[in-house]
């Protein structure tokens, strides 16, 4: 398995450049510039490791791809350590993409301190990605506070109305469970170095901790308790909606196509492979949660006068069928929950791109003030139209592909379940076309004086629209990075291995 400071320097660049940004925080034009460059240099360094890493070996490193290992606070048995696999090797990708876009959708709304903003939004994206590539467990909790603090500054100052208090319900929700998680996992290295006299924060040494069934149960709802807040799961999404209607277009964009995907993939590389009991024990409860966050977010979006919460909670909607698809814990599900994170990533971010667009030309998010947009911008529209379809799975899209393979695998094995899941996705159609119908149809509401998209705004759509299209009609090369860490999650660390006969290959 290589060695190399590759990884490490994809995670510290946004930061050394948000740094820069910051140092001339006089000159506004000049921190973009500089936060642009560094987020497009991490952008390249990614999409380099899709040429480096030695993908035929993976089966034999235990899925990994590549890795750091550095001793660092050695009396304590911590070290510096990162893996990439082919999950993360996604999830970094979808990262170092959408903080570029957040910094390009971000060129003319932010006027105000902008050198602090583009510090605190590539912070965010060094924390996001630490957390996708920490092997360690000390590290990987260094990570998960880092990406939360620059948030709260991004919704805090270049918020909306409300924005004080929507920060505070992100900050307390967020930080309470990182302190449950803090409990856990400073329990779990106790009992590991006690029992077995060797302290470490390893994920792969943790694994094999010896617990009882009872401590198990209970470390277990600490860490699910962080990784539901941050996901999240019913009842404690309660944050999300406030924070999504007040943060800014980037801040947005990162709360739905990052922060919540590290939610998910806590419960994915941590929760789950090191309390195999206790994870088994709570598939009947954490199908109900998502089944039931499934209906009521939809249900709940149906009754929203403000465009950015009806979408806010649709992500709440989407996360549920994720939900359901690690619960599920079969590879062809867990599959297409790790893909519907990408895609989720995707359209929802497009989404409040729009409406952050939109935003800055009537200066306001309620449907009260929308209706015959198609008529005044035809394109913003048709990019409109396209994202909402995408967003509920129409066949040919991306978010179509993720929500049949959890669909098929939850039928293999509970037929009711997956007839409920299909039923929430109606609940979805009946939301978005009414997104659809009040925004781009009808009378026109308000006289406004709208123009269509910029060059830079289409640029931005484009893109996005055409990494839809990529994975709805040709999904199978991701689906096939997802294959060799999926086999050893599902076979070795997974909860109910006992359901998987082959690890699945997506469709070609």
């Amino acid at each position: 398995m290589p060695q190399s400071s590759l990884l490490s320097i994809i995670i510290f660049l946004p930061l050394l450049g948000g740094l820069a940004a910051l140092g001339v925080f006089s000159q506004p034009r000049v921190s973009r510039w500089i936060a642009a460059i560094a987020a497009s240099g991490d952008l390249a360094l990614v999409i380099l490791l899709f040429f480096l890493v030695p993908g035929g070996h993976a089966a034999h490193n235990g899925g990994w791809l590549m890795a750091e290992d550095y001793p660092w606070l050695q009396s304590l048995g911590i070290r510096y350590s990162l893996g990439l696999d082919g999950i993360s090797l996604m999830l970094i990708l979808l990262t170092a993409f959408l903080a570029l876009l957040c910094i390009l959708v971000s060129w003319r709304q932010i006027n105000t301190k902008v050198g602090s903003f583009h510090f605190f939004l590539l912070a965010t994206q060094t924390g996001v990605l630490g957390v996708f590539l920490a092997t360690d467990l000390f590290l990987f909790y260094l990570f998960w506070e880092v990406q939360i603090i620059p948030v709260f500054f991004l919704v805090g100052i270049w918020g909306h109305e409300k924005r004080l208090a929507a920060t505070m319900k992100f900050i307390l929700f967020t930080v309470s469970g990182s302190l449950l998680m803090l409990i856990a996992l400073t329990a779990l290295y106790v009992i590991h170095g006690t029992r077995t006299g060797i302290y470490t924060f390893s994920l792969a040494r943790l694994a094999s901790a010896p617990l009882t069934d009872t401590t198990g149960i209970f470390l277990f709802a600490a860490f699910m308790i962080a990784f539901a807040v941050k996901t999240p799961i019913i009842p404690l999404h309660i944050w999300l909606p406030d924070t999504h209607t007040e943060a800014p277009t980037a801040g947005s964009v990162v709360l739905a196509g990052l922060l919540l995907k590290t939610g998910v993939y806590g419960i994915l590389r941590i929760a789950f492979p090191l309390f195999p009991t206790a994870a088994r024990l709570s598939m009947p409860l954490l199908l109900t949660l998502g089944l039931v966050g499934l209906f009521y977010a939809a249900w709940i979006a149906l009754s929203q006068t403000n465009i950015k919460r009806l979408i806010a909670y649709s992500s709440i909607a989407h996360m549920g069928l994720i939900i359901i698809g690690l619960a599920i814990w079969k590879a062809i599900t867990v599959s297409g929950a790790v893909l519907q994170m990408i895609n989720h990533g995707l359209t929802t971010s497009a989404l409040f791109i729009l409406v952050g667009i939109l935003g800055e030309r009537i200066d306001s998010r309620k449907f009260a003030d929308l209706g015959g947009l198609w008529k005044k911008m035809p394109v913003f529209s048709a990019f409109f139209l396209f994202f909402a379809m995408a967003s509920l799975g129409l066949p040919g899209l991306n978010n179509f592909v993720g929500e049949i393979l959890i669909l098929i695998g939850a039928f293999t094995v509970s037929p009711l379940v997956a007839i409920l899941g299909f039923c929430g996705m109606v609940f979805t159609l009946v939301y978005v076309l009414r997104l659809v119908q009040d925004s781009l149809f009808g009378r026109e509401k308000a006289a406004h004086p709208l123009y269509d998209l910029t060059i830079r705004e289409g640029w931005v759509l484009g893109v996005l629209a055409a990494a839809v299209l990529f994975i709805g009609l040709h999904p199978g090369p991701i689906l096939r990075l997802f294959e060799t860490p999926l086999h050893h999650l599902l076979s070795e660390g997974g909860p109910v291995a006992v359901h998987l006969a082959q690890p699945f290959s997506g469709p070609s």
